[in-house]
């Protein structure tokens, strides 16, 4: 019987789980979860993209989810479940690389839930319901946190009082680290050699980030201290004055709680649209209001993207990643329109048929999409762990 390791990464509207045979680390099967909460679906491939099954319905839920996934997996003559590895989301500044999972880590990681709120219970959850499952099964904590700690010190602080940032640890910490991570580890195939490379890529999804990288190493992000900084997102607002938290809690009396849901679960393109948080629903639409939440979506991307340029003093190569930075072709002309002053221009053909390169000829710099693969970087650190 082959021993395999788990992997888990709930994000906030799906989640994707993979199973590698240990030692070899051979990936057997993909499997991903999409609306997780309403009208969750079920698809599975083996490892050479078969689809085993296709979208079937299931109950909506990350436990009911994972549970699904077990089933499936003990089905198997050859399934024998060694270890489990997760994403994480947040690290703060404490888990610089991955830890195996015990009560002390499981009391530090729960401390951490304020901080994304979104994300964090989620993948406690699935911890928990592999213990109840499998009682002695090894789990490991992979962070998204951890790739951006390479930053330097001028990049990961805001402009707060010291003791606020030196005893609190109110600080710039980043997020999609493992996705960036992988991107990092495969750039080498599509543009040579990292040294002395200028990187951004965009992670895109009902979560976004990007990411400016030096040599490959993470030196600015557009996320901060939680995950609702930076690009507009599904439900969460991204880049937002203050002044409007003060305002609204003093002169209109919303709550603390209020203000949570407000950021985290009614804004974005949700909000600004008033019909889905879910791209896919926009563009289908015809309502005017869909149209300007999509506009507003890669207005505020060009411009964390025009920021990170300056972190870096130009920019050697761009690159799309996430669910829809690899398959929303209209989201990736916007954006790219907005750096015709960069001179970037990407081939109408390519990007309709999600090619590698986009870009033209022409373009300044190389415009790439590159599918993601957390689950391969958290099965490598998990493995490393045991």
């Amino acid at each position: 019987m082959t021993e395999n390791i788990l992997t888990c990464n709930a994000g906030s509207n799906s989640l994707k789980c993979a199973l590698y045979e240990a030692g070899k680390h051979t990936l057997a099967w993909r499997f991903e979860v999409d609306r997780i909460h309403d009208e969750a679906t079920l698809s599975i491939k083996d490892k050479h993209g078969e689809k085993l099954k296709d979208k079937q319905s299931i109950d909506s839920g990350y436990k009911n989810a994972l549970f699904e996934i077990l089933t499936w997996c003990e089905e198997q003559s050859s399934f024998e479940l060694v270890a489990a590895g997760h994403r994480i989301v947040h690290g703060g500044l404490e888990f610089k690389g991955p830890v195996e999972i015990n009560e002390s880590i499981m009391k530090k990681l729960k401390a951490l839930i304020p901080l994304a709120p979104l994300h964090q219970p989620h993948n406690l959850i699935l911890i928990d319901c592999l213990s109840e499952k499998y009682p002695n099964l090894k789990q490991v904590a992979c962070f998204d946190t951890a790739f951006h700690r390479t930053q330097p010190w001028l990049a990961q602080q805001y402009a707060l009082p010291r003791e606020l940032v030196h005893r609190e640890s109110i600080l710039r910490y980043g997020f999609h680290g493992l996705s960036y991570e992988y991107i990092a580890s495969i750039l080498p195939e599509y543009i040579g050699s990292l040294e002395n490379s200028r990187v951004i890529i965009a992670h895109l999804g009902s979560g976004a980030s990007m990411c400016a990288l030096k040599n490959g190493k993470s030196v600015s992000t557009t996320m901060g201290f939680t995950a609702l900084e930076g690009l507009m997102m599904s439900t969460r607002c991204g880049q937002l004055d203050p002044g409007i938290v003060l305002y609204l809690q003093q002169e209109k009396e919303y709550a603390l709680s209020e203000i949570d849901t407000l950021l985290y679960e009614r804004s974005g393109l949700l909000g600004v649209s008033g019909i889905s948080g879910d791209m896919r629903d926009l563009e289908d639409s015809d309502d005017a209001e869909a149209n300007e939440a999509i506009e507003l979506f890669c207005y505020m991307a060009a411009k964390e993207l025009g920021s990170l340029i300056m972190t870096l003093g130009g920019m050697d190569a761009f690159v799309f990643t996430g669910a829809m930075g690899c398959n929303d072709v209209f989201v990736r002309r916007l954006i790219c329109n907005y750096m015709d002053w960069f001179g970037v221009s990407i081939q109408d053909d390519a990007n309709a048929n999600h090619s590698i390169r986009i870009s033209t000829p022409a373009s300044s710099i190389p415009v790439l999409v590159l599918p993601t693969d957390e689950e391969e970087i958290i099965a490598k650190q998990t493995a490393g762990v045991l």
